[in-house]
């Protein structure tokens, strides 16, 4: 049995359980931009329910054009007004460079992909350099962002502030 067959399993017994639809807006107005690392449960660890929040994930959190679009369209037509950011510690982004990924990626291809990593070395930096381009992209309706890391060996959520 592949992990996709022991998916569909889990999902039809989750469908028995199921409570049903939620309006698409999400009950919280909040959207939430994290990584995807798997140890990280955001809806546990946040306190949200289904319907509660828009989730919006890839390596290591970063802001993308992406990102950018998701929260645009998450705001402007769905209502959320308020972005929580949640990095991690132990993050895969951490343990490389942009060049040392593309390398890697060429090696293993034959083809050096058109995008950058976008790889970092501090995590409140990095966590604080993503709540400018929020705060300072024009299109969104609200900057009301917060910044988090995540710690994946205790399951603490810490707050990083920007500087003043």
């Amino acid at each position: 049995m592949t992990e996709i067959d022991r998916m569909l399993e889990a999902n039809a017994e989750w469908a028995q359980r199921f409570p049903g639809s939620r309006p698409v807006q999400p009950a919280r107005k909040v959207a939430v931009v994290a990584c995807m690392d798997s140890r990280m449960p955001l809806f546990p660890l946040l306190g949200l329910e289904v319907g509660d929040a828009h989730v919006i994930r890839n390596a290591g959190g970063i802001i993308t054009e992406d990102v950018l679009r998701s929260l645009t369209i998450s705001q402007h037509l769905l209502g959320t007004r308020e972005t929580v950011l949640v990095h991690h510690t132990d993050c895969g982004m951490q343990k490389t460079d942009d060049r040392a990924l593309a390398d890697t990626v060429e090696q293993a291809t034959g083809h050096r992909p058109p995008w950058v990593g976008r790889t970092f070395t501090d995590l409140d930096a990095d966590v604080r350099e993503s709540m400018a381009i929020l705060r300072s992209t024009p299109y969104l309706l609200s900057h009301e962002v917060r910044g988090t890391v995540y710690d994946v060996t205790t399951g603490e959520l810490r707050e990083v502030h920007p500087t003043s």
